[in-house]
C-alpha cells in the first residue's frame, strides 16, 4: 500500500535531513516503492526509466549535468523531468538545487526536497527508512529463540519460566534472539521476522540474577540478531480441572499480523523439564513439516489393529 509524501516527510525529515524547497501542494502524492532511484540521465530526457511511485534522487552528478546543458534548453529539461510520474525528488549533497528545478517542481506540484547528506549516505539511509515505513510491524511479549534452526517464540505470563527455559536451551547450544519485547516485521504474505529492541538486544532478565548479557556470557554463536518466526509455544500453569490434548492431534495456530503460525500449549508443573519438552516439540514440528505426524500415525495403527488389519 502506498504511503504519502507527507508521511515520508514527517517520518524521515530528521534522519534524512530533509528540507522542503517546493511543491507543498503535492504532499498527497503516493510513494509506492520501498527503494529510492537515482534520476540519472532521465534529468536530460534522454533515458526514461520507470519512475512511477519511486523517490527520485538528484545528486551532484545530475545537478552538474543539468548545469552544463544549453541555458536555452534548461527550462524545458526541468519542466519535462517534473512532469513525469514521480512522487517527489530530493537534491542531495553540497550543491544547491537549481532555481529552475524549484520553479518547475512548484508548477507541477511535485514536492522537491534538499538534503545535506552525501549521495551514497542518503541512498542507504533512505532505503532503510522506506523499508521501515513499508513493513507491517507488531510487538509481542515473550522470548524468541532459534532451536534446531527453527524460530520459536515462547509466550506466557510473566514469571512462568520462559527466560529460565531459554537460558537452559542456550546452554544446550541453541541460540537466543530476544527477551521480553519482540519486534515483528511482516516481510511477505506468510513470513515474519522477529528481533529484539535495540537497547535490550542480547540481554535477558533472570529472576534472582537480574539482567545478563547472553553474548558476553556464552559467546557470539549463542545469539543471533533476527530470526524468522515459525513456531509459537504457549506456556501456562497446569490446571487439573482443564482438559488438555494428550495425544497431540490438535494443530493449534497463533495469529500475528494475519499470519497463522503453528502453536502448541504446554502446561507446566513442578518436576517437568521445560527445556527438554520445548526441544522435543521443535523436533516433532520438523517431522510434521516432512509429513510425519506421529499422533495421527499412532491413531491410524490403533484403528487398523481394532479392525484386524495391522500386522506390524
Amino acid at each position: 500500500m502506498p504511503i504519502s509524501v507527507q508521511v515520508f516527510r514527517d517520518e524521515c525529515s530528521v534522519p534524512l535531513r530533509l528540507r522542503l524547497l517546493a511543491g507543498e501542494r503535492g504532499m498527497g502524492r503516493g510513494i509506492a516503492r520501498s527503494g529510492v532511484q537515482e534520476a540519472g540521465l532521465a534529468i536530460a530526457g534522454e533515458v526514461f526509466p520507470s519512475r512511477e511511485g519511486c523517490v527520485q534522487v538528484l545528486s551532484e552528478i545530475e545537478v552538474g549535468y543539468f548545469r552544463r546543458q544549453d541555458p536555452v534548453k534548461q527550462p524545458e529539461i526541468a519542466e519535462r523531468f517534473f512532469a513525469g510520474p514521480l512522487p517527489c525528488a530530493v537534491v542531495v549533497g553540497p550543491l544547491p538545487a537549481p532555481v529552475l528545478f524549484v520553479e518547475a517542481a512548484e508548477r507541477a506540484s511535485v514536492p522537491l526536497f534538499a538534503s545535506g547528506l552525501p549521495s551514497a549516505g542518503f541512498l542507504e539511509e533512505a532505503g532503510r527508512q522506506l523499508y521501515r515505513l513499508f513493513t507491517e510491524t507488531a510487538t509481542v511479549h515473550g522470548v524468541l529463540l532459534e532451536v534446531i534452526g527453527v524460530g520459536v517464540l515462547l509466550s506466557g505470563r510473566s514469571g512462568i519460566g520462559k527466560s529460565e527455559c531459554a537460558l537452559d536451551l542456550v546452554l544446550r547450544g541453541h541460540r537466543f534472539v530476544a527477551d521480553d519485547v519482540i519486534h515483528v516485521d511482516k516481510v511477505g504474505p506468510a513470513t515474519l521476522l522477529g528481533r529484539g529492541d535495540d537497547l535490550t538486544s542480547q540481554h535477558m532478565e533472570i529472576r534472582g540474577l537480574g539482567i545478563i548479557n547472553v553474548r558476553d556470557l556464552f559467546g557470539a554463536t549463542a545469539t543471533t540478531r533476527m530470526k524468522k518466526m515459525e513456531l509459537v509455544i504457549r506456556i501456562e500453569e497446569w490446571d487439573p480441572s482443564r482438559e488438555y490434548d494428550r495425544l497431540g492431534l490438535d494443530d493449534g495456530t497463533f495469529d500475528i499480523l494475519g499470519v497463522r503460525l503453528p502453536s502448541l500449549l504446554i502446561p507446566v508443573s513442578p518436576g517437568r523439564n521445560l527445556a527438554t519438552i520445548v526441544e522435543v516439540a521443535v523436533r516433532n514440528h520438523l517431522l510434521k513439516q516432512l509429513g510425519v505426524h506421529s499422533a495421527r500415525e499412532f491413531i491410524g495403527r490403533q484403528a487398523r489393529r481394532a479392525g484386524g488389519s495391522d500386522t506390524s
